[in-house]
């Protein structure tokens, strides 16, 4: 075969390729789309899951149903992604065990590798929240505290290397102080019990812990978020705090299984971020003590690597095994 022949054949072949890519974007979607939770209804991640199927159902022209699996610490849900076809027709919403899991699990599927970015839709900070008998009303306070009392304060968490026990334990390697982790099985409990005083402090989700701040009940210092929230922007940030680059936040992120088609890929991304710009869906969020990010299936997929990676410190630092 000639080299002529063989530009000739490369040539057809893009050109296939190039039109299958526009003519499975033009077809995309035929069937409804299922979006996977690995939580049970209710919470966070199940919240954003269900305004994006909302905003995105019309302009696709198909409907996206919320199916939530919960279970194995959104290990069962998020196989089920992994091992789908790469159609676009199956999604996952990742959160923060995403990135915690593989440095405390032995995963049936790569947290990376096995999937394909899709959104980097919205994050949701922790809130430093102390119980009003602790005698701090900053960060600074509040380690001065920690280390005149070494071992004494504690800090309660929604379960072992859980976002929220992770978040305490990188404090204390940040801040170079030792609190002592109280583990619940999940975060009402564990604020129930800081509303007590039975346990000094808590990073806590906003949307319940906010209302118990206003009323005085309960002290919000900070923010674990690196730009102060739009729900409480009068509170400072960790990172603001002396800590440069503190960060621990729950994230929502839309995958789906490795290999998408890339038009498939863009044309759900394009709607996603679109619709992460609607005013309705900023407030909605922001009430929630979200902010939307709107970001591309690039900056999906540098989000679970990052997080993989700042979780995997703190896991070598304290020896956290799940339970």
């Amino acid at each position: 075969m000639t080299k002529g022949h063989l530009k000739v054949q490369l040539a057809c072949a893009l050109f296939v390729g190039a039109f299958s890519s526009a003519a499975l974007a033009q077809s995309y979607p035929a069937k409804p789309i299922r979006l996977v939770v690995p939580l049970a209804p209710g919470g966070g991640g199940d919240l954003v899951a269900r305004l994006i199927a909302q905003k995105i159902s019309e302009p696709l022209g198909q409907t996206v149903l919320v199916d939530n699996r919960p279970g194995g610490s959104t290990i069962i849900g998020t196989e089920i992604v992994a091992r789908s076809q790469p159609d676009g027709y199956t999604l996952v919403m990742a959160t923060s065990s995403h990135g915690i899991n593989p440095n405390v699990y032995k995963l049936p599927f790569d947290p990376v590798k096995d999937f394909s970015g899709v959104c980097f839709f919205a994050t949701s900070p922790m809130m430093l929240t102390l119980h009003p008998s602790v005698p701090a009303k900053t960060v600074s306070e509040l380690i001065a505290v920690a280390k005149a009392n070494p071992g004494k304060l504690n800090f309660g968490s929604s379960g072992t290397a859980s976002i929220v026990h992770l978040a305490g334990e990188l404090f204390n390697l940040s801040a170079g102080v030792k609190t002592m982790h109280i583990p619940y099985k999940g975060t009402g409990p564990a604020l129930i019990d800081l509303l007590g005083g039975q346990i000094d402090m808590m990073f806590a989700s906003p949307v319940p812990t906010i209302p118990h701040v206003k009323s005085g009940r309960l002290r919000a210092i900070a923010m674990a978020s690196l730009q102060r929230s739009s729900a409480m922007p009068e509170l400072p940030t960790v990172a603001e705090s002396g800590f440069p680059g503190f960060e621990a936040a729950t994230f929502f992120v839309v995958l789906g299984p490795a290999n998408m088609p890339a038009a498939v890929v863009n044309r759900l991304s394009t709607e996603m971020i679109k619709a992460s710009r609607l005013p309705d869906v900023r407030d909605r969020l922001s009430t929630e003590g979200a902010a939307v990010v709107g970001g591309t299936p690039q900056q999906a997929i540098a989000k679970i690597e990052l997080e993989i990676a700042r979780w995997a410190k703190v896991v070598k630092a304290t020896g956290i095994k799940a339970d």
